[in-house]
């Protein structure tokens, strides 16, 4: 989505397609939790003890490590953070609902935790598994076996793209992710709705 949110506001405009729009980001939500919020950090010390936070800040790999790990841990991360993140996303949604401004959220586990209900339109930013398994590793430096287990743990993209109201491809770079995003936001503006 990131890259999505790069073209819609950056080349989209100069493609003829004003378009002003507000994304929330539930993994930056979830850092902010994690780091900011002294609920959060109560919260995650007991479950994952104090070393988690032996730098200040929430240590990202170790909490990764012990969720991939153990399934009852990762179901306790997810009901501290989850319900938090919802909220946020949730009255920053309605507060644009009645706007001109397209709202954009980007919620990594959207239909595993049936986000999707919440949505006018989900769109699905979709490239082939290599390219996905690629990307995820140079992003954040996992092995190649820790990047598949976190793909694994998702939802598959062809069940997402099966149940999206929209699908970008992402494989071709940014001159062709533009035009799909031009295509997508001049649909919504004349109040078409294309085909996934």
């Amino acid at each position: 989505m990131q890259c999505l949110r790069e073209i819609l506001q950056e080349r989209t405009p100069q493609r003829g397609v004003p378009t002003k729009a507000t994304f929330f980001d539930a993994d930056v939500a979830a850092r902010e939790l994690g780091d900011r919020d002294p609920e959060v950090r109560g919260l995650i010390e007991k479950e994952f003890g104090a070393a988690v936070y032996s730098s200040g800040d929430l240590n990202r790999e170790a909490v990764r490590a012990i969720v991939f790990a153990d399934a009852e841990k990762k179901r306790a991360l997810e009901q501290i953070l989850h319900p938090r993140i919802r909220r946020q996303w949730s009255l920053e949604a309605e507060g644009h609902r009645n706007s001109t401004e397209l709202f954009f959220a980007d919620i990594p586990l959207l239909y595993e935790t049936g986000g999707e209900t919440l949505c006018d339109r989900v769109v699905v930013v979709a490239c082939s598994p290599g390219l996905q398994l690629e990307r995820l590793m140079a992003r954040t430096g996992l092995s190649r076996a820790e990047a598949q287990r976190m793909i694994g743990a998702q939802m598959p993209l062809r069940e997402k793209i099966s149940r999206a109201d929209h699908v970008v491809w992402n494989n071709d770079g940014p001159d062709v992710l533009a035009e799909q995003a031009r295509l997508l936001v001049a649909s919504w503006k004349d109040g078409l709705s294309l085909v996934p």
